[in-house]
């Protein structure tokens, strides 16, 4: 009898991958949408996004999921702008005295929740802000495998950030 092997979890940030910021030389391209997405309220960053991020995450060996400050609005807001269903939404904990011990040593607010969330499975993390005081903390507290991959902000995921996802998320456990 074989057991049902779990995929990857691709945990998946939206200011710095999806939504580029930060450049000086020229602005941003922005991406036509359709009027059903477009808004009067709507955020005007949201133009930033590619579309075509949506049909290279769906193509990526994964269970993608928002690890963003966005939550849940990541699934109204971008998951229809990018042809992505609904995608399950890490939610983060509330404030602890131990966030402040950990902003001292420089590990990053996320950590510790998306290391608890993946509970051992193997997971990537797409994100502007993981550092190798993050990566080290993960080797020394996540038994699973673990990819923390930083994007740059001022252009957010290019093809080569696709192609090293792809190819960390196909390699055997």
């Amino acid at each position: 009898m074989t057991g049902s092997v779990q995929r990857a979890l691709l945990f998946l940030d939206v200011d710095g991958p999806l939504i580029p910021f930060g450049a000086v030389a020229q602005p941003y391209p922005t991406c036509a949408t359709g009027p059903e997405l477009q808004g009067a309220d709507a955020n005007p960053l949201l133009t930033r996004i590619d579309p075509e991020h949506g049909p290279r995450l769906a193509a990526l060996p994964c269970e993608v999921v928002w690890a963003t400050t966005w939550m849940a609005d990541a699934n109204e807001c971008i998951s229809p702008r990018i042809g992505l269903p609904q995608l399950a939404v890490v939610l983060w904990p509330e404030p602890s005295d131990i966030d402040d011990q950990d902003e001292r040593n420089g590990l990053h607010w996320k950590t510790r929740a998306l290391v608890e969330w993946a509970a051992g499975r193997p997971f990537a993390c797409v994100d502007d802000e993981v550092t190798d005081t993050d990566r080290a903390w993960v080797a020394a507290h996540h038994q699973g495998k673990a990819l923390l991959h930083r994007v740059d902000p001022r252009h957010g995921l290019t093809g080569s950030d696709y192609a090293a996802l792809d190819s960390w998320l196909r390699q055997p456990a």
